[in-house]
Order: C-alpha cells, then structure tokens, then sequence
C-alpha cells in the first residue's frame, strides 16, 4: 500500500479522498490555490502545498506546478478526483514519467474512451448497444446531410472531444443542417481545440442512465449497477439516484455483463462510469465513459456498502478485486444525491461569498460530503457545487422522505444556493412517481414560470 498521496484535485472531493486515504493509513499532501488556502481539504490533509493563483489555468490544471509538489513532498501516487486532470492523458503520462502512479486508468486507455466515435467502435465490437449514427468523425456538412437522410430526423452533432453540452446541436430538417453544423464546429473548435463532429440518432425524450464499475489491474472487471441521471439542466446533473427504477434486474445484468466483457478486452483499470440514453421503450443506448470517479458516486457506495474511493486507491496499489469486495455484490434499498450549488435557485446565477451559517443535517440515512462551514468563502473561480446531500432508504419513498427532510435542515445563509430548488423538485407529483426524463427540468421551470405569471 502507498505511504503518501498527492490530491491533485480541490474541494470536497479533495476532503472525500483525504477520508479513504485516513481509513487506509495513508499520509496525504493537499494541493491548494491561493484562493483555497482556508480550505478544508488543506485543514485536514497532513502537509498542504500552495500551487499557484486562484485561477484553474495557474494551479490546479498547472501540470509542472502539481508534479513539482508531488516530487517536493515525495508521494508515491497521484490521485486527480473529478474534473480538473482526472481525465487528461497527458498528466497520467507525466505521472508515469515521474514514477508517480496515477490512480486512474493507463494514459492509452483515457485516451481511447474520451475520443468518443472510438469508444463508441469499442462498444460496439462488444455488442454494447449504440445509437445509430456516423462511423466516425463527419468530414463536412455534405457528409452530414447524407448521415443523417440514412439515420432519418432528429439528429444531434456532438463534438468528438467533447463534453458538458459544448459543441452539440440538435438537427430536425435537412433545410437548417448546414448552419447547425458550423454553429456545433466552431463551438467545439473554441471550447476543446478540436472542432471535430459525430452525428448521432436524436431521441426526444430519453432517460440518462450510467453504470459504475471497477477494473482491477489483473483483468478482472465488475458492474455495480447503474445511476438514474435525468434530473438536469443544460447537460449539468442536479439530482441522482440509485438504482433506476426503469432498469429491471435483468436489463442490469445484461447491460452488466457486455460492459464487463467490453472493457476487459480493452484491459481498462480503477474505476469508471458508462453513460447510455434509454428511449422510450427501455432500450439502453452507449453514448460515452468517464474514466474516473463520478460527482454521483455517493449514492452507489450507499446501495452497495463498497467504498468506490478506496477501491480505487487499493486498485492502483494492484490489489485484486477478490480482495476489495465483497463476494455477492447486491443492491440494497434505494439512494438519491442532490448537488448543493452556490447558485440563485431560480436565475441560477452563481453566488459566490462568505457563508455566515452553515448547518448540515443528520439522522439516520443521510450523508453530506462537503468542505464548506460556517465563516468559510465560496470563491468565485471555480465550480458552484458546495455539498452533496445523500439519503438512503429501504426503498425509494423513504428515501425522498429522508431527503426531503434533510434539506429542510440543511440551513445556509450568507450566499444564495440551490436548497430551495431541490425542496421543490422533491414535492412535484411527476417526480415522485418516477414520471420524467431529461427533459424534466424545462417542463419543471416552465411550469413555475406560467404560475408566476397567473
């Protein structure tokens, strides 16, 4: 097992890691820009290293600067959290180049999952199902308009490198094609360095429905059942669950066994979660992997008792499977998430500042992660999500009545967040029956909005 890890990462994350690393008798060092040096994360890990000024480009995404404290405080591992380098193949090249092990999948392999037209190739060779669409990249707008005569209407362009709802456009004619396509080209060139495009089949109303695995470094790969993500706003997740209550149990093994044999062919390790729409008839649909740890991934620890975080670090230590979990892997109750941000409820403008009172609920079935306390700073550089609030109950029911009354203890003031929008989406009929999709969100505010009006 490792002596010392490096967070490369900020946050709440950052503290959830710094909590597995304490479980495993791991020495942590903390990375910190200067906006975050009253962070949680630098309190609690056992050496704290500032990078650089507040700003992602200048410290936490600075590769040189992260590598530099990994060698100044003589780590063994690296381990990226979510976002910022967690799935840049580069940096797990420089880790390795530095004999770091990065707690993450190879380089070759992050690089093959998040060019997303050769994932796709790779799910489909192991007849993982995908939306019918191009093979591959479209060249231009002609390539495009016979794509999509073959796919039929609607379409959506997706940026090849992409991700976060840039670089994709929704297409229902052939007439409006071409300008969609330059609109969906240039966006991606801007946001990612890369304007490539692929062009999928459109389904209207889809369910977002990821599973979770875990891929030791000896070949072994295991599902751990899948997240229901539909509740979303602009391609952002506001709320998460587990299990799905479309996904029947043998639509999870099934779906569960390809993804098992999919990813041992491509020899993947550590954690990582596959995204798929489900349409209307329940039929499941790949649409891209995440080759790291999940913002979600609370709610399938909850239903699964397994530790996803220390799965990962004992993983990159090369334990085996056999060793991390247990023997019958089973799905108990049921668990919801919803994201916290340093947002307006209802303008959804961020809010950043001072917290003058910061109460988390408590009793029996709720989780808050979070590095947030009353007198701390919300700074304005980064992303708004302040806490995860979990609950679990013996079924879904319990567990929205658990939810429901943690948010109406959960009290912050002194910024505006997202609190207030997560109390109502819990009390909206369709919601509660399980009647939604990813669409939810604009009928949801729609609706508020008319009311407002009347």
């Amino acid at each position: 097992m490792f002596k010392k890890v490096l967070i490369a990462n900020r946050g709440e994350i950052a503290l959830r890691i710094i909590c597995a690393c304490k479980e495993l008798g791991i020495r942590t060092v903390a990375v910190y820009s200067e906006a975050d040096r009253n962070s949680l994360h630098v309190r609690f890990a056992d050496e704290a290293v500032c990078i650089g000024p507040p700003r992602s480009s200048e410290s936490y995404l600075n590769i040189p600067a992260v590598i530099s404290a990994a060698e100044i405080a003589n780590v063994e591992a690296i381990h990226p959290g979510y976002g910022l380098l967690s799935e840049n193949a580069n940096f797990a090249e420089v880790c390795e180049a530095s004999h770091l092990k990065f707690i993450g999948p190879k380089p070759h392999v992050t690089r093959l999952m998040g060019e997303k037209e050769r994932a796709r190739q790779a799910m489909k060779e192991a007849n993982v199902p995908i939306l019918p669409g191009s093979d591959g990249v479209v060249a231009d707008e002609e390539e495009a308009l016979a794509v999509a005569e073959k796919v039929g209407y609607p379409v959506i362009l997706k940026a090849k490198a992409g991700g976060g709802g840039r670089g994709m456009r929704v297409v229902r004619s052939a007439e409006e094609l071409p300008n969609l396509y330059k609109q969906a080209n240039s966006e991606a060139a801007a946001a990612f360095g890369n304007g490539d495009l692929y062009m999928e089949k459109f389904i209207e109303r889809p369910r977002h429905i990821e599973f979770q695995i875990l891929a030791d470094e000896h070949g072994h790969v295991v599902s751990l059942g899948e997240r229901e993500c539909s509740i979303q706003r602009r391609h952002q997740k506001l709320l998460e669950e587990s299990p799905s209550t479309q996904v029947t149990p043998e639509l999870r093994k099934k779906i569960g066994d390809k993804l098992v044999e999919c990813l041992t062919q491509i020899g993947y390790s550590n954690a990582g979660t596959i995204e798929f729409l489900m349409d209307e008839d329940r039929s499941l649909y790949f649409i891209e992997m995440n080759t790291r740890i999940q913002v979600e991934h609370p709610v399938t620890e909850m239903v699964t008792g397994i530790d996803l975080v220390k799965a990962q670090i004992r993983i990159a230590a090369g334990e085996r499977l056999s060793d991390i979990l247990p023997e019958n892997i089973e799905i108990r109750g049921h668990a919801i998430e919803c994201r916290v941000n340093a947002e307006h409820p209802e303008k959804f403008t961020p809010s950043a500042g001072k917290i003058t009172v910061f109460n988390v609920p408590g009793g029996m079935g709720v989780r808050v992660d979070t590095n947030q306390y009353a007198e701390g700073v919300v700074p304005p550089y980064y992303d708004s999500m302040i806490a995860k609030l979990v609950t679990h109950g013996r079924d879904r029911e319990e567990a929205m009545r658990r939810m429901s009354r943690a948010l109406d203890m959960f009290v912050v003031e002194g910024i505006y967040t997202t609190i207030p929008l997560h109390r109502r989406i819990l009390q909206d009929p369709d919601f509660r029956a399980g009647n939604f999709d990813t669409k939810f969100m604009e009928r949801f505010l729609a609706a508020k909005d008319e009311k407002a009006v009347k």
